[in-house]
C-alpha cells in the first residue's frame, strides 16, 4: 500500500518514499563507494586518479538500473552487479579500484545509515510541526473545562487544554529519545568480511575516521554486522512515536461520536463519510493514523528478532531489513502527516463541552462534596454517605444537588448555596491551568531534539 499509486498517501508520503526508493538507494552505495575511494587514496591505499573519476562518476544517472537488475537476479546478490555496473562507466584502472578492501554489508549498511538519517530529519521536522500545532491548542484551551474520563466514564473536570498538554509532553519526550539515539544509530560501517578490517590492515581506523567524516557520520567502536540494537532502536522508537500519535487520533474518533461531539476533525465540501448514509461527517483521517500504527508496531518485533544475528555474518536477519527500515520510515511519515492536518484544523466545541458536563446532574462532583464533608465529618464516613446518595441521585435520576440538600446528614453541614458551589464544574478543575502553563513555559530553545535535527539535516 505504500507504493500504491491510488492509496500510498493514506500510508507514507511522497517526501519518503523517495528516501528509499531505488535511485536514491543506488545512489547512497555509490556514495559510500566513493567515500571510500577518496579516503583510500588520501592513505596512499588507491591512486588519486581512480579516486577522482569515482568520485566524478558517483551518479545514479549514469547506472544501466535494467542491466543492474539483470544482473542482480542472475547472481542473487545485491552489491555485485553495483559494482559491475560502476566499473562500466569508469576506466579500467579507476574501476579496478573500486570496492577495494570492503564487504557487501559495509556499502549496504553504511548507505542504509545514510538513508536514515535523511528519513530521521524529516521525522524530527514533522514532529516538531505536530507539536507546534499542540501547544498552540493547549494554549487556546487552556480553560476550556470539560470532563475528563476515567474507564470510559465521567470522572472529574480537567480542561480540553491539560488534556492536549499531556501530548506536548510526551511528543518532547519523543524528541529527546530522537536526539539521544542519533549517536548510536548514525554509524557507518566499514570493517571487512568479518569485521577485522584484514583487508586493511593498520591504516583501518584512519580509513574509517576519514571515510565517515566524509559522509557526517559517526565512526563505531567496533564492527556491528550482526549488532543491529541501533537499527532496532530506531524501530522502537519510531512506534513509541507513533503509538502517540494513535493515541492522540483515536481521542479524536472517540470526542467527535455523535453523543459526544466535542471535537472534530477537518471537515470541507466533499469529503464523504459514507457512501449509502449522506449525512456521516466520520473521523476517516483520524482512524487512518490508528490504523497505520497496527502496521508499524508490528515492525518492532522483526527488529527485535533480527538482534540475533549468527557468528559475524549473515544475511536470514539482515535481509529482512531491506523491508521492514524503509517501511517503518514511510509509515511513520504518513502519521505524523495525517495527524498534523487534523490538528491543524481540529474543530473543539466548548459549548458542547459545556453541556456534557451536566450528563450525570452532578455526579461528576461528587469527589469535591465528598471532601468538604469529610472536613467536618470524617473521609471515610463521608465517602459512605455520598456513596449512598450518589447511588440513589442514579437510580432515580435525580440531580444530585436534590439528593444531598433532602438529607440531613449533608444538610446538617452545607448549606444549600455551598452545595450549589460544590457542584460547579468550572470551579474544580484541579491545577490544570498552572499544570498546562508549566509545560508550555519552555522555550521553542530549550526544547529537545535540537541536536537531532541539526545532525541529520
Amino acid at each position: 500500500m505504500i507504493d500504491s499509486s491510488l492509496f500510498g498517501d493514506l500510508f507514507s508520503t511522497a517526501e519518503m518514499r523517495q528516501v528509499f526508493d531505488d535511485r536514491t538507494t543506488v545512489q547512497r552505495w555509490m556514495d559510500v563507494e566513493a567515500a571510500l575511494a577518496r579516503a583510500e587514496a588520501r592513505l596512499g591505499i588507491i591512486d588519486q586518479h581512480s579516486a577522482d573519476e569515482i568520485t566524478a562518476k558517483c551518479n545514479v544517472d549514469l547506472i544501466d538500473m535494467l542491466e543492474m537488475k539483470r544482473q542482480l537476479e542472475h547472481t542473487h546478490h545485491p552489491i555485485m552487479p553495483l559494482i559491475r555496473c560502476y566499473q562500466a562507466i569508469c576506466s579500467h584502472a579507476s574501476g579496478e579500484a573500486l570496492h577495494w578492501g570492503a564487504t557487501t554489508q559495509d556499502i549496504m549498511d553504511t548507505g542504509v545509515v545514510l538513508q536514515l538519517r535523511d528519513a530521521n530529519a524529516i521525522v524530527v521536522r514533522d514532529l516538531r510541526g505536530v507539536l507546534s500545532e499542540l501547544e498552540k491548542l493547549a494554549r487556546k484551551h487552556a480553560d476550556t473545562v470539560q470532563a475528563g474520563r476515567t474507564h470510559g466514564q465521567h470522572a472529574l473536570p480537567i480542561t480540553f487544554g491539560f488534556k492536549v498538554a499531556v501530548w506536548v509532553a510526551e511528543v518532547r519526550r519523543h524528541l529527546q529519545r530522537l536526539d539521544e539515539m542519533a549517536p548510536r544509530v548514525f554509524q557507518g560501517e566499514f570493517a571487512g568480511a568479518v569485521g577485522t578490517l584484514a583487508s586493511i590492515g593498520e591504516r583501518g581506523p584512519e580509513l574509517q575516521r576519514l571515510m565517515f567524516d566524509d559522509l557526517g557520520l559517526a565512526v563505531p567502536e567496533i564492527a556491528w554486522h550482526t549488532a543491529r540494537d541501533g537499527l532496532a532502536e530506531l524501530v522502537a522508537v519510531y512506534a513509541m512515536i507513533g503509538s502517540t500519535l494513535a493515541k492522540m487520533m483515536n481521542e479524536v474518533v472517540a470526542l467527535q461520536r455523535t453523543e459526544l461531539a466535542e471535537v472534530e476533525e477537518p471537515f470541507h465540501m466533499g469529503k464523504v463519510g459514507s457512501s449509502t448514509m449522506p449525512h456521516k461527517r466520520n473521523p476517516m483521517m483520524s482512524e487512518g493514523v490508528v490504523a497505520v500504527s497496527r502496521i508499524l508496531n508490528s515492525q518492532v518485533g522483526i527488529a527485535l528478532g533480527n538482534m540475533q544475528g549468527e557468528h559475524e555474518r549473515d544475511q536470514r536477519g539482515w535481509q529482512s531489513e531491506w523491508s521492514f527500515l524503509a517501511e517503518t520510515c514511510c509509515l511513520l511519515a504518513g502519521m505524523l502527516h495525517w495527524s498534523h492536518k487534523v490538528l491543524a484544523g481540529l474543530r473543539v466545541n466548548p459549548d458542547r463541552m459545556q453541556q456534557n458536563l451536566g450528563a450525570l446532574s452532578g455526579l461528576l462532583l461528587s469527589e469535591n462534596v465528598m471532601l468538604a464533608l469529610a472536613r467536618i465529618i470524617g473521609r471515610q464516613e463521608a465517602h459512605d454517605v455520598v456513596y449512598e446518595l450518589c447511588m440513589d441521585a442514579f437510580e432515580r435520576a435525580l440531580p444530585l444537588a436534590t439528593v444531598l440538600k433532602e438529607d440531613r446528614r449533608v444538610a446538617t453541614h452545607l448549606s444549600a448555596n455551598e452545595i450549589d458551589k460544590l457542584l460547579d464544574p468550572g470551579a474544580y478543575t484541579g491545577l490544570s491551568r498552572y499544570f498546562v502553563d508549566r509545560v508550555l513555559a519552555r522555550s521553542p530553545g530549550s526544547a529537545p531534539g535540537s541536536a537531532t535535527a541539526a545532525s541529520a539535516g
